[in-house]
């Protein structure tokens, strides 16, 4: 599913106009990546949570000619399911 998709299937379940169904998914977007860049974890229950971890520096390896290469630290975005979207799933 893309986001035209998604936003569709949200204004067809909430009896949404698609305009304001995105501008709601846009919303609820951007409120997560906003607690992301605070360094705050979103938790939706029954959906999941949406939070930072840091990655240490580390070094890789170059698979084309082998040569060892330095990668820097940095923080990825994890997401944990919650128990009732991991239940519907499996």
């Amino acid at each position: 599913m893309n986001k035209q998709e998604l936003v569709s299937a949200i204004a067809e379940k909430a009896e949404l106009s698609k305009a304001d169904s995105e501008k709601a998914l846009n919303a609820m977007m951007d409120s997560i990546k906003e607690s992301l860049v605070k360094g705050e974890s979103t938790q939706l229950i029954g959906f999941g949570t949406f939070s930072i971890s840091e990655r240490a520096a580390r070094t890789g390896r170059n698979p084309q000619t082998g040569k060892e290469i330095q990668i820097a630290a940095k923080k990825v975005i994890k997401f944990k399911a919650g128990k009732a979207m991991d239940e519907a799933v499996n």
